[in-house]
């Protein structure tokens, strides 16, 4: 082989080594608020927004504070170092990005799962099919 053939896997080797490590250390897994504060890493908790307590937003400071309930039960303060995402109150579910410090979780991103806008109080209605359609 030549040297520059060789040089050049090497760098292609060494480049993919690096992408796939520094991708393995962004994504963190699903866990609860125990799970996060146990290892310090990373994390997506799922969960709601516990509204018998209160939000808040510090204009001066750029952080918005709410509790959210885990699906394990466990309940934290949650600091997101931005405004209130839009529909927050409408939210079925929470998915948010961030590390546990101490007692409370810092959030980087909030992903507000909103219910879907075809699912209304009448629910599911039956579609009948018509007869001269159902007979051809």
């Amino acid at each position: 082989m030549k040297l520059k053939t060789i040089i050049g896997l090497i760098l292609i080797v060494g480049f993919s080594s690096m992408l796939f490590l520094n991708f393995g250390q962004q994504v963190g897994g699903y866990m609860n608020f125990e799970e996060a504060q146990e290892t310090g890493e990373k994390a997506h908790v799922v969960g709601m927004w516990v509204d018998q307590e209160s939000f808040k937003y510090d204009a001066s400071s750029n952080v918005f504070t709410f509790h959210m309930q885990d699906d394990a039960g466990n309940v934290r303060e949650v600091r997101y170092g931005n405004p209130k995402p839009a529909n927050f109150e409408d939210a079925e579910k929470l998915v948010i990005e961030g590390v546990s410090e101490g007692g409370h979780f810092i959030a980087q991103n909030i992903l507000v799962k909103c219910p879907s806008k075809y699912n209304d109080a009448r629910g599911l209605q039956e579609y009948e099919v018509p007869e001269e359609t159902a007979a051809s």
